[in-house]
C-alpha cells in the first residue's frame, strides 16, 4: 500500500499519542475499512440494519472505501490532518479515472470526516437550529448518507471503549433529524410535529385528552426545542398530576439507547441542585453522558440526566431504577449543603498521557447564551467542581454535553447570567476553571 499511495507509507505505524486510539494510524485505517465492508455483507446486516441498508442502496459504493482508506491520511505531518488529507486526497483522485462528482464527494468526507460526530456530542441535536446548521453543511442525501456511515465505521475503528450505544443514538437521530429536514424543507414544523408525536404517545397510555393541558401551560417554546416528542410523553406522564408539587420528583427509566438511565429530575429549584445531582451519580460511580437543564414558567426545575452505569455493577435495571429514584429524591429535598468536593487519584494513563486543561468561554450565535467548553483529564469530581464554581458565581446551566474519550474529558455547557456581559469576569472565571482543573 505504501509503494502505491507514497503517503500512506507514512503513517505506516505511526503511533497515535492520545487516550483514545489503541491503533496505530494505518491500523485504525484499515479497521475503519474493515468496519465499512462489514456493513456490505449480508451475514452481518443484524449488527447495524440502518447502515447496511444505507449502504446497499449506495451507488458507487467504492467511494466509501476510498473515503475510509484517505480519511486520516495527513496525520503526522503537523497541522489539521483534515485538511491535509483533503489535499492529499483530490491530488491521488484525479491522478485516477474517477468520475469528478464522486473525487468531490471522497474528498468532502476526508475534510469532513470529524464533524457529524462533533456535532451529535457537543450540540443538541433536537433544536432545528443545529439540524438546518448541519443540512446546510451535507447539502442532500447523497453526502449525509456517505458521512453517517463514515462516522459510525470511524469511531468503531478507534477503540472499542469509545464507541457505545448512546453515541449511536445521537448519530442516529442527528441522521434521521436531517433526513426529514432535508425531505420536507419547505413545510417542517417542528413544533407543532413533536406535540402532536407526544400527544400520540400519551393516548396510547389511557390518558384523556386534555390531562397534558396544566403541565404544557408551565412549559415554554425552547422546552419543546429542546426535548424529542418521546421525552415529551414521558415527562408529561410522569408530572401531570404533580406540577406544583412542593417535593423535588424524581422518576428514571431504561434508556432509549438501551444502555444506561434516563432520569428525570422536577420540583422546586436550588441554587445548587446541579451539583447535588452530579455529586450523588459521582458518588454512586455513574457517569453522567448528556444534561438538559430547564426551568418552568413558575420556577420549577425539570432536568433529564443521561446516566451510564459501568458493567463492572452488576445490578439489575429495575433494582437501579428503584436505588435512584428513592435516594436521589432523598438527597434533593433534604435540602442539605452540597458535599464537599469527591477526590480521587488520576489514572495511570493520564500519567503517562497528561491532557492539557483548555478552557473557553463564548457567546453562542444568537446572543443569547454562552458557550462553556472544557477539555481535561477524565477524574472523580470534575463535573461536580465545574458546577460548584458556576453556582458560585449565580450562573445557570442550560445544558451540558459529557463526552469522554477514553481518559480524555471533553464538556461542554450553554450557561446564562449577567455576569457572562462583562469581559473581566469572563477572563476571571476561565482562569478561575484553569486553575482549580488543573491541580492534581
Amino acid at each position: 500500500m505504501g509503494r502505491y499511495i507514497p503517503e500512506f507509507g507514512d503513517i505506516v505505524g505511526r503511533m497515535q499519542h492520545d487516550l483514545f486510539h489503541v491503533y496505530t494510524v494505518d491500523e485504525h485505517i484499515l479497521m475503519v475499512l474493515r468496519n465499512m465492508r462489514r456493513f456490505a455483507v449480508p451475514a452481518f446486516t443484524h449488527e447495524y440494519p440502518l447502515c447496511s441498508r444505507l449502504i446497499e442502496e449506495f451507488a458507487h459504493p467504492e467511494v466509501l472505501y476510498l473515503a475510509a482508506l484517505f480519511h486520516d491520511i495527513g496525520k503526522g505531518r503537523g497541522g489539521d490532518h483534515s485538511q491535509l488529507g483533503e489535499t492529499i486526497t483530490r491530488e491521488w483522485c484525479e491522478r485516477h479515472p474517477l468520475p469528478a462528482a464522486d473525487t468531490d464527494l471522497i474528498v468532502w468526507l476526508v475534510r469532513h470526516h470529524l464533524t457529524m460526530s462533533s456535532v451529535a456530542q457537543k450540540q443538541d441535536v433536537y433544536d432545528p437550529d443545529v439540524i438546518t446548521e448541519f443540512a446546510a453543511l451535507v447539502g442532500d442525501e447523497r453526502h449525509l448518507n456517505a458521512l453517517y456511515l463514515l462516522t459510525v465505521a470511524d469511531i468503531r475503528g478507534t477503540s472499542p471503549k469509545v464507541w457505545n450505544a448512546w453515541k449511536a443514538k445521537l448519530l442516529e437521530d442527528l441522521f434521521k433529524g436531517t433526513q426529514r429536514f432535508l425531505n420536507q424543507q419547505s413545510d417542517h414544523s417542528w413544533l407543532s410535529e413533536r406535540q402532536e408525536e407526544a400527544l400520540r404517545l400519551l393516548r396510547l397510555y389511557g390518558l384523556r385528552n386534555d390531562a397534558h393541558d396544566p403541565f404544557w401551560r408551565l412549559l415554554d417554546t425552547v422546552y419543546f426545542l429542546r426535548h424529542d416528542a418521546r421525552d415529551i410523553a414521558w415527562h408529561t406522564r410522569m408530572l401531570f398530576a404533580r406540577t406544583h408539587s412542593d417535593e423535588i420528583q424524581v422518576r428514571a427509566k431504561l434508556s432509549e439507547s438501551g444502555e444506561g438511565l434516563q432520569v428525570l429530575v422536577y420540583g422546586p429549584d436550588q441554587a445548587d441542585l446541579f451539583v447535588h445531582i452530579c455529586s450523588f451519580f459521582e458518588r454512586a460511580g455513574y457517569s453522567i453522558f448528556d444534561a438538559q437543564i430547564h426551568t418552568t414558567h413558575h420556577g420549577y426545575a425539570l432536568d433529564t440526566f443521561y446516566v451510564f452505569i459501568p458493567d463492572s455493577q452488576h445490578i439489575s435495571y429495575r433494582d437501579l431504577i428503584n436505588y435512584v429514584e428513592f435516594e436521589l429524591s432523598e438527597v434533593l429535598n433534604q435540602r442539605k449543603p452540597a458535599p464537599a468536593k469527591l477526590s480521587g487519584r488520576i489514572s495511570r494513563q493520564q500519567k503517562h498521557f497528561p491532557v492539557k486543561t483548555h478552557v473557553q468561554i463564548r457567546p453562542d450565535e444568537k446572543g443569547k447564551y454562552s458557550i462553556l467548553s472544557v477539555v481535561a483529564g477524565d477524574r472523580p469530581g470534575l463535573l461536580s467542581t465545574i458546577a460548584r464554581i458556576l453556582a458560585a458565581n449565580r450562573i445557570e446551566i442550560q445544558s451540558a454535553k459529557i463526552m469522554t474519550l477514553g481518559e480524555r474529558a471533553e464538556d461542554n455547557f450553554l450557561i446564562s447570567g449577567r455576569v457572562l456581559s462583562d469581559a473581566k469576569f469572563v477572563l476571571q472565571l476561565e482562569n478561575d476553571l484553569l486553575q482549580t482543573l488543573s491541580e492534581k
